[in-house]
């Protein structure tokens, strides 16, 4: 293999590693549009990146976090309906992000590269980011994992049981947008939330733990990142979006399946 497509192979399989776990939690409490308003916003996280001349990576992690607190907070005063202000924040990040990139006479950037993804195009920096971003992830979900998932059951119990619950509001998140940061550059802003939900909600049907659905989504995430790039090679179609159609593939045969017994079920 070509070292671009390993370089394609690897990013991917990072991203899916980190998305499923977090993809878990987005499907377990329903939270796919909080997850596209990252993914839309994190455009206006490449604009600022660009104004500011920093690496732009930095510019969406910050942004996308910065993003992800705001929400936090506005969601606890109930200034409007949670899902109002996901819509406005969403649509409104992503065109202030396009008005931003028009406006900047001197740029010229490749807007579907940013909003499909270019997976094929990752260099080593952009895995080393990646690695970096697994690095913190990763821990980071193993470490909270038992109060992520009490909270997510219910969050009065998780109170009585001694579980820090603002640290949780606000790490899941910080993590969601991490990945979301990331994930990016391998599906882009408009496919990002897809990546994190297929692979969880196929992984659901047959889990019978949370442990083994995250386990799940992981490999069902990296066998669709797979098979996106073996797609893209026999017809000459976008990485991304590809890895994407197989993963929706994989929810569709997984759902066809028959229910395990009943048991200690995932969420």
């Amino acid at each position: 293999m070509d070292d671009f497509l390993w370089r394609a192979l690897l990013a991917g399989v990072g991203v899916a590693v980190m998305a499923g776990p977090l993809g878990c939690f987005v499907v377990w409490r329903r939270m796919a549009y909080f997850g596209d308003t990252l993914a839309h916003a994190a455009l206006l996280g490449v604009a600022l990146g660009y104004l500011l001349d920093i690496e732009l990576a930095i510019g969406v992690v910050a942004t996308s976090m910065a993003l992800a607190l705001l929400l936090v907070v506005v969601e606890r005063r109930r200034l409007v309906p949670t899902d109002t202000l996901l819509g406005i924040l969403a649509h409104s990040g992503l065109a202030i992000g396009l008005v931003v990139i028009a406006f900047v006479e001197t740029l010229r950037v490749d807007l579907m590269a940013y909003l499909f993804g270019d997976l094929l195009a990752v260099t080593s920096g952009d895995l080393w980011w990646i690695a970096g971003a697994a690095a913190i992830a990763l821990p980071l979900v193993a470490w909270a994992w038992r109060p992520l998932v009490a909270t997510t059951v219910s969050e009065d119990m998780a109170a009585v049981e001694g579980v820090p619950i603002v640290v949780v509001r606000l790490l899941f998140p910080a993590l969601l947008a991490l990945v979301v940061a990331v994930a990016m550059k391998v599906v882009g802003v408009l496919l990002v939330t897809a990546l994190l939900i297929l692979p969880a909600a196929a992984a659901r049907r047959l889990s019978r733990t949370p442990e083994a659905m995250a386990l799940g989504a992981a490999l069902i995430g990296s066998a669709s990142v797979g098979g996106g790039l073996a797609m893209s090679l026999e017809w000459d179609t976008p990485a991304g979006p590809s890895a994407v159609v197989v993963a929706l593939a994989i929810f569709l045969a997984m759902i066809s399946l028959p229910r395990r017994p009943a048991g200690r079920r995932a969420h």
